[in-house]
């Protein structure tokens, strides 16, 4: 049997839960990173970015994948309500990486270190046959940790930003075509909703950041939370330049941002006594509900209204 065959990634994460045993590990496997008591809560959190996989050499610069790798671990810690404060750092070079590439990654990497008032604490170096960069960060929660967990029947779905966009640079890229510069930018040089995290974090039952595109988050909400949802896919925010990219490429703008990542935007949820506030922060895109499914709702508030449940989840790297 081989990983695809086992059913995806979520069904591999399952595999390999396993209770914590120590009673000061206060959540473990399953959200955007784990929390730890240690005097005070801790939250930890690891992620890799795997040559041609998460970036590319034909179109990404030293300094842009180290800042990447960054950026995607302080989107994973503010989802969490939390800052981060420290990182290690851990390399897999090919025997042809040259000393500029490495110097170029670590520019990339002490820059966004430096942004966000973090210490690289330590880390390692090891070679083979393709380039990874693996970090793993340590923050501290501002105030209540936001979990997956928390959405109940009743709350408002919201998504803090436009998304689309990182997926549809991506395909510009493969496509080799010209322009879209701004979309572009957005998959070579994605940033974390940090400022805005926190902001949400007063207010969210539950919040995910988008690193494999909404219907993905949504549903990882969902099955932490025991509920179902609707997303409103005419309300979805999608960018004019992501809409005419699509059209470019002859595929479908929506689902860059149902289906595609790598866009660090925050889906939370809301109770109703937060909707104004939740509006300053993003965008009302649905609601959750008793039905453990999750459902796009095409024309919403409509007489041509239609629903059909979702199948498919997002981007998943064994799928």
């Amino acid at each position: 049997m081989n990983i695809k065959s086992i059913g995806g990634e979520q069904e591999l994460i399952k595999m390999i839960e396993r209770k914590p045993k120590n009673k000061n590990v206060l959540l473990g496997i399953g959200d955007d990173a784990a929390i730890i008591k240690t005097g005070k809560k801790l939250v930890l959190t690891t992620d890799l970015l795997v040559e041609d996989d998460h970036f590319s050499l034909k179109w990404s610069t030293p300094k842009q994948i180290g800042a990447k790798a960054m950026e995607v671990n302080v989107s994973d810690v503010g989802a969490m309500n939390a800052k981060p404060l420290y990182a290690l750092v851990s390399v897999c070079l090919k025997k042809s990486s040259s000393v500029e590439f490495v110097k170029g990654l670590y520019d990339g990497i002490n820059s966004v270190a430096k942004k966000y008032k973090i210490d690289i604490i330590g880390g390692d170096f090891t070679h083979g046959e393709k380039i990874v960069v693996n970090i793993a960060m340590i923050g501290e929660p501002v105030g209540k940790p936001c979990l997956r967990k928390g959405a109940k029947p009743g709350n408002y779905v919201f998504v803090s930003g436009k998304t689309g966009e990182s997926t549809a640079g991506l395909e510009l890229f493969r496509k080799k075509l010209k322009g879209f510069k701004r979309i572009k930018k957005k998959h070579l040089e994605p940033k974390a909703e940090l400022k805005k995290a926190l902001q949400i974090g007063k207010i969210a039952t539950a919040m995910e950041d988008v690193s494999d595109g909404i219907a993905s988050e949504v549903k990882n909400i969902c099955i932490q939370s025991k509920c179902g949802a609707e997303i409103f896919t005419d309300k979805v925010p999608i960018a004019v330049d992501v809409k005419k990219a699509a059209e470019k490429l002859k595929k479908s703008a929506l689902d860059f941002s149902l289906f595609g990542g790598e866009d660090f935007q925050l889906v939370f949820t809301v109770s109703k006594k937060n909707l104004s506030k939740a509006k300053t922060l993003g965008t009302l895109i649905g609601k959750i509900t008793f039905e453990k499914k999750v459902f796009l709702v095409e024309n919403f508030n409509k007489k041509d209204y239609k629903k059909r449940e979702l199948k498919k989840a997002g981007y998943d790297h064994f799928a």
